[in-house]
């Protein structure tokens, strides 16, 4: 988990992103009674124990404790931004996946399907990688704005990140809105490629969505639980190359559902535009006014299921 294992780790063991260094004095036995292992063939499940990680060096309680730290600092802003997002009429989308499923070139054609079909949304992009502003270049050259985050030895955006870079963007300069008012933008936010750590980070998103290419495997959402846990959608991208893959399609989107029953799914092309409509349709349900999306109010029950649960945590601890 790269809230506490060290993703920003300068080499001295201070973890260097927003200043969160490991303190001194924490426990730095080696404990590892929260280790599962499997009798039969000796596997060894790491994610057994309260913080559902091993750090070395740090008890799971340390760690429970770090996590809660910095992400309920995250969250704080997390809370800022989607306050600053719905003050400027934007809705804010997260994607994720692992590096190659094609995300930048789903937006790409994203945008260009959206000029035609509807002119009157903007669309902006912050692009998340570790380095290089490749994929940012690639969307500007559609025309859309867009801000490169490079995040450095980080591997995946955070709250305060997504806040700077919204603060750069043309279209949060040229498109105030005023409070409240429903103005139909979208806000792209393609997270750095991993299918692990974006999953923990609020970024003041209305959803997160998952695309999974088929060139993966069918098996990526129980591998990889929490990030389908977390998404609202899975695109399931490049089924146009399905005739030469043995992939199954439906038995990658059961799998899906065993994590998040209420997962959507999409299939789609970014290629060849095989399935676009479907998702132009999901998208532009997020830009309709508020009371009539129902997207928003899935995000809105979900947000206030979190803030229950994180009411509940608090008061048993």
């Amino acid at each position: 988990m790269c809230v506490v294992c060290g993703c920003a780790d300068g080499g001295d063991g201070a973890t260097q992103a927003h200043g969160h260094g490991h303190e001194e004095g924490h426990d730095h036995g080696h404990d590892h009674d929260h280790v599962h292992v499997d009798p039969k063939h000796g596997d060894l499940h790491f994610g057994a124990g309260a913080a559902r990680v091993s750090v070395p060096g740090m008890s799971q309680a340390r760690t429970v404790k770090l996590e809660a730290d910095i992400l309920g600092e995250n969250r704080r802003i997390a809370r800022q931004n989607r306050g600053h997002f719905q003050a400027h009429g934007v809705t804010a989308l997260n994607l994720l996946s692992s590096p190659g499923s094609g995300k930048t070139t789903l937006l790409c054609a994203t945008i260009e399907v959206l000029k035609s079909r509807a002119p009157h949304v903007d669309v902006a992009v912050i692009e998340g990688d570790q380095q290089t502003s490749f994929d940012a270049d690639r969307i500007r050259a559609t025309g859309a704005p867009a801000v490169q985050v490079n995040t450095g030895k980080g591997c995946h955006l955070d709250a305060p990140m997504v806040a700077e870079a919204f603060g750069q963007l043309h279209s949060h300069d040229h498109h105030h809105h005023g409070h409240g008012e429903a103005a139909g933008s979208l806000l792209f936010i393609e997270n750095v490629g991993n299918l692990v750590c974006p999953a923990l980070w609020d970024l003041g998103e209305a959803a997160k969505v998952v695309v999974l290419s088929v060139t993966e495997g069918e098996d990526k959402p129980l591998k990889y639980p929490d990030m389908f846990a977390a998404a609202e959608l899975m695109v399931l991208n490049k089924v146009d190359l399905l005739p030469h893959l043995r992939f199954d399609v439906q038995r990658c989107i059961d799998m899906a559902r065993r994590v998040n029953p209420t997962l959507q799914v999409l299939q789609l092309s970014a290629t060849t535009g095989q399935g676009m409509d479907a998702w132009l349709d999901w998208l532009l349900e997020w830009t309709a006014p508020r009371d009539a999306s129902p997207h928003a109010l899935r995000a809105r029950v979900a947000a206030l299921e979190a803030e229950l649960a994180q009411a509940r945590a608090a008061l048993e601890s």
